[in-house]
């Protein structure tokens, strides 16, 4: 696998690092993962899978935890923005 490469966040492209995960490369792209229900834009919060704050659709599953997903070429990310 190569060092870098890029993934799509929201149809932007965004290169990232290998090792990284997918809540870095929405961080890096300035997406929120999801917005509350009163339209306050969430990011990750704990970094281990418990919060479910960074849920996202990753390669079309939605609710998929961004924070424990690695990265991987040409992967596409979709946040409810």
């Amino acid at each position: 696998m190569p060092s870098e490469f890029t993934v799509r966040v929201n149809g932007a492209l965004v290169s990232v690092s290998a090792g990284a995960t997918v809540a870095v490369a929405m961080v890096i792209a300035g997406q929120p993962c999801r917005n509350s229900v009163m339209g306050e834009p969430r990011g990750p919060l704990c970094g281990m899978g418990i919060c479910f704050e960074c849920r996202a659709v990753v390669n079309g599953i939605p609710h998929s935890r961004t924070c424990q997903l690695l990265c991987e070429p040409d992967m596409e990310v979709k946040t409810d923005e």
